[in-house]
């Protein structure tokens, strides 16, 4: 069991490293900016994809020949477990794009690494009900997030976008962030935590969170659709690669777009594709509504992310918004 109140300094170390890893291995081997094609023509692309979830846009552009249509030939493959690593396989030409979320590409920006973001595939809304969420016993005196200050809260990994949610919404609710406890736990021990007193609360999601539900938990919030437009899975490139073949990604990110599409208008499509590639029991893939996916990259909520990040010292700086996105990404700015 981890704990922490500021797990920067430790995250800064292993990013910079890797940082440096990358870079120099991009440079040596000149493979970022390397063009690879099939005897017939389409351009080779590899994509790492998360381990969990958001990836089914990607299956679906496969399946649908949107890939190929584009003249690409893409191979899909999971990527490191914490998303955040996957920003060295690009640099160093391994993959071409690869999958993370809103802190993870974050703390490589912050780290002055070139990559950009290319193009969302979800983010949070109040369009769906919560997929996650924060966890306590019923019983529990915990009604709000302010209830948090001096409790000990179990997560699935430390200085994340968990983390930094969990945080926000302390602050938003009027409490300290900075008077609560987290605790790092297997994702699978979360609701054990919860229900045993281990700790005061824990913040799950997807079948986790809803196994909790089913064990009596009570949930808090609307865990990460309290803050719409939040982009919890993205697609990045790095920055050299895309100044070289900004042709061939605007035709990736523009198939993901159909996709997208295509993934959202159809729900059976999505879970088939969670049946072969997770975990999850088919039965709770069949009683459950899919994710809703979206392009979108509303930048206006990302630098409030961003701003607050650093404010936690989740981010090391705040890097600048021509450090995160490629000029060709599907940005907009809410209110």
């Amino acid at each position: 069991m981890e704990t922490s109140r500021n797990p920067r300094r430790r995250t800064l170390i292993v990013l910079t490293a890797l940082a440096v890893t990358g870079s120099l291995t991009a440079t040596g081997c000149g493979g970022e900016s390397a063009t690879a094609t099939t005897s017939d023509g389409k351009v080779k692309i590899t994509v790492l994809r998360s381990n969990g979830a958001i990836f089914e846009p990607l299956y679906i552009a496969e399946q649908q020949g949107y890939f190929k249509d584009a003249g690409l030939d893409v191979t899909i493959k999971a990527g490191a477990q914490d998303t955040s690593q996957n920003a060295p396989s690009v640099l160093n030409g391994e993959a071409q794009f690869a999958m993370t979320d809103s802190s993870g590409f974050l703390k490589g920006a912050a780290q002055d690494m070139p990559i950009r973001i290319v193009t969302g595939l979800q983010s949070a809304t109040t369009e769906t009900d919560p997929t996650d969420g924060l966890l306590v016993k019923k019983d529990s005196p915990i009604e709000s997030f302010a209830d948090l200050e001096g409790k000990t809260v179990g997560i699935s990994a430390l200085g994340g976008t968990i983390q930094f949610i969990c945080e926000y919404l302390v602050q938003k609710a009027g409490g300290d962030p900075g008077k609560v406890k987290f605790v790092a736990l297997p994702t699978t021990s979360l609701t054990d935590a919860a229900t045993s007193g281990k700790t005061d609360a824990v913040f799950s999601f997807g079948p986790f969170y809803f196994a909790g539900l089913d064990s009596g938990l009570r949930s808090i919030g609307n865990g990460m659709n309290d803050v719409p437009g939040m982009v919890q899975g993205l697609l990045f490139a790095g920055q050299k690669y895309l100044s070289s073949n900004g042709d061939t990604a605007k035709k990736f990110i523009d198939a993901v777009a159909k996709a997208i599409t295509y993934a959202n208008e159809h729900p059976a499509a999505v879970k088939a594709i969670d049946k072969k590639y997770t975990q999850v029991p088919a039965a709770f893939i069949d009683a459950h509504d899919t994710n809703h996916y979206d392009k979108a990259l509303d930048t206006t909520v990302m630098r409030t992310v961003i701003t607050k990040m650093h404010e936690f010292d989740l981010l090391d700086n705040e890097p600048k918004d021509d450090a995160l996105y490629w000029d060709q990404a599907p940005t907009t700015a809410g209110e």
